[in-house]
């Protein structure tokens, strides 16, 4: 009998500057659309989320902006692209509430992580809202306070 391998887990890239720039609605879970040397690329761990975001356009949604380093070695045939756009696989029932809800007002579409789930590769999108800058200046101080607060509590234990 054949060995089973294992199945690679566990976040390939976040996407920290969005948590930071937008409160998030919803999230979606979305299968990627990939060529072979980007997944192994993504083995590698050679991915960049930082200034990505998701278009809906045409009844489909595109990740555009992702960064994908090609590996030397499993792109020799092919003229990779790094930043191509890459399409999301999902279902019409989200795809109608992520249409809808891009169309008012202040929300966005923005990608949080790449992560695998078996031998899937998935990307993990949200519906945000726009923070404004004292929002964010507030969330950082109640992070802030929490660490204190946290930090307290375990040196109140040791004494």
């Amino acid at each position: 009998m054949a060995k089973q391998k294992k199945h690679p887990e566990g976040t390939i890239a976040l996407n920290k500057k969005a948590l930071h720039d937008y409160s998030i609605e919803q999230k979606f879970e979305a299968g990627l659309a990939l060529a072979g040397w980007e997944v192994k690329s993504l083995r590698a761990g050679k991915a960049q989320l930082v200034d990505s975001y998701v278009l809906l356009k045409d009844g489909e949604a595109w990740l555009l902006g992702s960064h994908i380093t090609p590996l030397k070695t499993a792109s020799t045939h092919v003229i990779a692209d790094p930043v191509r756009t890459r399409k999301l696989l999902l279902h019409k029932r989200e795809l109608g509430k992520l249409f809808g809800a891009v169309q008012q007002k202040g929300y966005a579409c923005v990608a949080l992580s790449i992560y695998w789930k078996k031998h899937l590769i998935k990307c993990e999108i949200a519906l945000a809202k726009g923070k404004k800058e004292f929002d964010k200046r507030a969330t950082e101080k109640e992070r802030d306070s929490d660490r204190e607060i946290a930090r307290a509590m375990r040196t109140k234990g040791k004494e």
